[in-house]
């Protein structure tokens, strides 16, 4: 047989530097001595002989190695070619396969394209990275990858034993390569191939790989995010026609691999009762294990309901290499990590969190990434994802890589995937990590290591037009969620909405209020007469954003020592100081977040390698404070004028914020569209103080609805019996007055008990009884 084509075509294949395979493999119609035929070529490395078979013709045809020992081809004479399948001989051992190369429709349109050229395709992920689907009747595996200067790329897996040569993808005009490979499914691994034009292979995992092999491997596995049956519509239309800005928020963050462990030689099960993979925690701590998803849904659930809070915050739960990066250095953005279990088991964990009426937030990082050679660094041999410039791509105190958020395709990569987490996992919440590191270009950069903008400045425009795009497109398609950033810095309208030019999160961290707190309550109670400002400053400027009051995982690492070991005094006065501190943060406008081990006053600092010191609980100090972070949500939860108008300046007055020389603040919470309204005062002294008068404006029964220095959280239990009626004795500015017993180191809050007071003001007569 002659030649059906160019040498150097075949050598091109051979040598995997073709950019598209399909002009020289798989079926071709062509003329042959005037005559019309098909040829159909296949390159099999392993080969040492090849058949063509069409199975509905019961036809086989020996294929021929003209050209090179390992490419076959043959010749057909027939007007139509149906589909076929090769059946290979590899030494003694024969496959039969469908040919990827007769499959030359894509899945990825023209129209596709076009929007991730541009920036704009919101749902990129269910057309790039592996899916599963059905062509010409053969199911299979369907592969996209962004890799626009590339030589060539190439699938590797099982499938192939790993060789690059077998399975050549196609390039598209956007640098989208492409490939059908039949008969794969679920459960495949794989890996991309990638050669640059001087020949150098990276193998990498998949960018939008929805799930990846347990660290430390590292390929990608195909994986079907659909077929998962979700019981939690209530919760998702409750949310979409709610506002968690006049909502109670308060969140419990966790790290769900030190939250708590197991033995190891304890496998959890399956929902069919199969063991789960063992995945053992690290050499730190042997012979102990990760909790998987569904452990964590039994056991973290009903714990953090008996809290009483209404959301979990998660530390990155996206595919990341390294334990010790507590997550934050992000391998695989659309992968949750298989540390503890599969994407349907976080799914089911998602589910059982919203049938229990908890909201389910992640930490998400588009900031920066790893370094890691599978990772997204130098992805196809140039600095696709990152700046070539490290004076724009490195964070060198993080030893990572910055984002182009310049790069239309970069950009849709990221905006698309914080959709993903919401559109594939119904989460409620993002909490964006370090988003000072991407607003500024100076970022922990001395002079002469950073890169000015356009117009001189040190503001990466990129970036902020990046943030907001991303918080229009989830606000978009699902509203009522939360979009929290973590800046540290007074970029004006973090909170802002995008059409009135701010940044389009609903809620910022507020990192003023809580470096000026925990300085304030680190200090000996005599000291605090002299930093009053500490206490009050927050309310100078809370109303210029949303934000959330937080104490948070970086607060109790580092050497900073854990929440409790940060107060002052004996024991007593540090469990004392721990609840006035919380009990203020409850009270001040702002939604909370606090980190795990803080509600029950752990000693020793997080460490990540370890679980909690549960022991501790068997304690009655330990046992008392956990019962008063439950008692104090409860509270919390069950008055609006706690929560309805944070962000509201009719939300919140001062009665008096001047008493340095005593240490003690006082002010109203009002509630929304209500005449409802809450009385706090706050004594930050171990001194008791009796007969101490507060204003307040209107007359009547007060009723002390909370006490944080009440005997059943290990208190004094000094209060006010209850409750007090009002003096007639204007103070404060306000027309009546209440003589209070302010309890030491204690937060007390108290609301108007209108029916009370009615029958005490207003007593009706009393009939006569008839003669």
């Amino acid at each position: 047989m002659g030649a059906t084509i160019q040498t150097d075509q075949i050598d091109r294949i051979i040598w995997n530097h073709h950019h598209d395979p399909f002009e020289v493999l798989g079926p071709h119609q062509i003329d042959q001595d005037g005559k019309s035929v098909w040829v159909v070529r296949t390159y099999q490395p392993h080969a040492s002989a090849v058949t063509l078979v069409i199975p509905e013709e019961r036809v086989e045809v020996a294929m021929q190695s003209v050209h090179h020992p390992n490419f076959f081809e043959c010749v057909l004479d027939r007007p139509e070619l149906a589909l076929y399948q090769l059946k290979v001989q590899q030494g003694e051992h024969t496959k039969v396969t469908y040919d990827p190369y007769a499959f030359r429709t894509p899945v990825l349109t023209d129209y596709d394209e076009h929007l991730f050229a541009e920036g704009n395709h919101h749902r990129i992920y269910e057309k790039m990275g592996a899916h599963v689907t059905e062509i010409k009747g053969v199911k299979g595996v369907y592969f996209a990858v962004w890799a626009p200067t590339a030589r060539n790329v190439s699938l590797l897996g099982d499938f192939n034993s790993w060789d690059g040569r077998q399975h050549q993808m196609r390039k598209g005009g956007t640098g989208i390569w492409d490939l059908f490979i039949p008969e794969l499914d679920f459960g495949d691994s794989y890996k991309f191939e990638v050669k640059n034009h001087a020949g150098d292979i990276y193998e990498k995992s998949d960018p939008y790989g929805f799930q990846q092999e347990v660290r430390p491997k590292t390929a990608s596995i195909v994986t079907d995010l659909e077929s998962y049956s979700w019981n939690d519509s209530n919760w998702m239309e409750q949310r979409r026609n709610g506002d968690p800005l006049t909502q109670p928020v308060s969140v419990y963050e966790l790290h769900m691999g030190s939250w708590m462990h197991a033995s190891a030689d304890e496998p959890a099960l399956l929902p069919d009762g199969t063991p789960e993979p063992v995945v053992e925690v690290s050499e730190y701590k042997p012979g102990a294990r990760f909790l998987t998803y569904r452990e964590l849904a039994d056991k973290l659930i009903p714990y953090v309901k008996e809290l009483g809070y209404t959301h979990i915050e998660m530390l990155p739960v996206a595919e990341h290499p390294f334990d010790g990066s507590w997550g934050y250095q992000v391998i695989g953005h659309y992968a949750c990590t298989s540390r503890y279990g599969s994407p349907e088991d976080f799914m089911y964990f998602v589910d059982r969190c919203h049938q229990s009426g908890i909201g389910v937030l992640v930490d998400w990082v588009p900031g920066h990434f790893p370094k890691d050679g599978h990772g997204l660094a130098f992805f196809d041999g140039s600095h696709l994802y990152e700046h070539s410039d490290p004076r724009q791509g490195e964070h060198k105190e993080w030893g990572t890589l910055v984002f182009n958020y310049g790069r239309p395709e970069v950009r849709n990569y990221l905006v698309s995937n914080a959709l993903f987490w919401f559109d594939k996992y119904h989460i409620d919440g993002i909490r964006v990590d370090a988003v000072a590191s991407m607003l500024y270009l100076d970022y922990c950069r001395e002079p002469g290591e950073w890169v000015a903008n356009q117009y001189g400045g040190r503001e990466n425009i990129e970036a902020a037009d990046f943030l907001r795009q991303m918080n229009h497109v989830i606000f978009s398609y699902f509203p009522g969620i939360l979009s929290i950033a973590e800046e540290s810095t007074s970029w004006p309208m973090v909170s802002w909405p995008t059409y009135m030019g701010g940044l389009g999160f609903n809620l910022k961290w507020n990192m003023g209020w809580m470096h000026d707190n925990l300085d304030y309550f680190s200090m000996d109670p005599w000291f605090r007469q002299f930093h009053q400002n500490n206490l009050t400053f927050s309310i100078w400027y809370h109303h210029s954003e949303n934000f959330m009051l937080a104490l948070s995982h970086d607060e109790v690492v580092h050497g900073k020592s854990n929440m409790i070991g940060k107060m002052p005094g004996d024991e007593w006065q540090k469990f004392a100081n721990m609840r006035a501190l919380y009990a203020y943060m409850f009270a001040h406008p702002g939604k909370k977040t606090l980190f795990m081990s803080m509600e029950f006053g752990q000693w020793n600092e997080w460490n990540v390698w370890n679980d909690l010191d549960w022991g501790l609980l068997q304690h009655k100090p330990h046992q008392n404070l956990k019962k008063f972070m439950s008692r104090l949500n409860e509270m919390y939860k069950s008055q609006p004028a706690l929560y309805s108008q944070d962000f509201e300046e009719p939300g919140f007055d001062w009665i008096d914020c001047n008493d340095n020389r005593h240490s003690v603040i006082s002010f109203i919470r009002r509630a929304k569209d209500s005449d409802e309204f809450i009385i706090v005062v706050c004594n930050f002294t171990p001194q008791p103080h009796s007969h101490y008068r507060v204003g307040v404006p209107e007359k009547g029964f007060y009723d002390e609805i909370f006490n944080s220095d009440a005997g059943e959280f290990g208190g004094s239990n000094m209060g006010n019996l209850g409750g007090k009626w009002t003096d007639d004795w204007a103070y404060h500015d306000q027309g009546y007055s209440l003589d209070l017993c302010l309890p030491p180191l204690g937060v007390v809050l108290f609301k108007m008990d209108r029916a009370k007071t009615e029958a005490a003001l207003n007593p009706q007569p009393q009939l006569k009884p008839q003669p």
